[in-house]
């Protein structure tokens, strides 16, 4: 698959005494079929809970390929490059309108009594990254101190996740993404 991160990746959430298990993955699908298909047998394998997506497989303006039974979340009426999906019925969704578009999907999840705010993102490469920033600031706002996660496809390269160099994004008014 390409750019498939954290492919099986539990997450914990505690809220006071009871801890909730997620398995959620986060892949970048580069608006492949095949990347797709080889997820889903992935999300059958491992139990996945939670896709967060980037750049995923598309007919027309609707993400394809994936069974009606999972519960698919995009947003916007451009060219989307954000999606999550849902695989458990368990998971409690609903799609946080005011900070979801095209390139950024934020959910407000409950499971048993935990709720949790999970945000998939894409960060456009030739966008400023102080744009980017100013969204992850406004979905920890939101959050209001509940459990987050946030995944997403930054764009950047970085030796400080291994890369064999740093890149430097466009950036404004100070803020760096080193």
């Amino acid at each position: 698959m390409a750019g498939c991160q954290n492919s099986n990746a539990k997450q914990k959430a505690r809220s006071g005494k009871l801890e909730i298990w997620l398995n959620c993955v986060q892949i970048n699908l580069q608006h492949s079929r095949l990347a797709t298909d080889n997820l889903l047998k992935i999300v059958e394998e491992e139990g996945t809970d939670i896709l967060c997506i980037q750049v995923q497989y598309m007919i027309g303006n609707k993400i394809a390929g994936l069974p009606q039974s999972y519960k698919v979340f995009t947003s916007g009426e451009g060219r989307k490059r954000a999606a999550m999906v849902i695989n458990n019925k368990q998971v409690d969704t609903i799609l946080i309108n005011q900070l979801s578009e095209e390139d950024m999907v934020v959910l407000e999840t409950k499971v048993d009594t935990a709720r949790i705010i999970i945000a998939s993102m894409y960060f456009d490469i030739n966008q400023p990254i102080n744009i980017h920033i100013q969204k992850i600031d406004a979905t920890l706002s939101h959050a209001k101190g509940e459990i987050i996660i946030i995944v997403m496809d930054s764009n950047s390269r970085s030796t400080m996740w291994h890369d064999v160099l740093t890149k430097e994004r466009q950036n404004i008014g100070g803020i760096s993404n080193e």
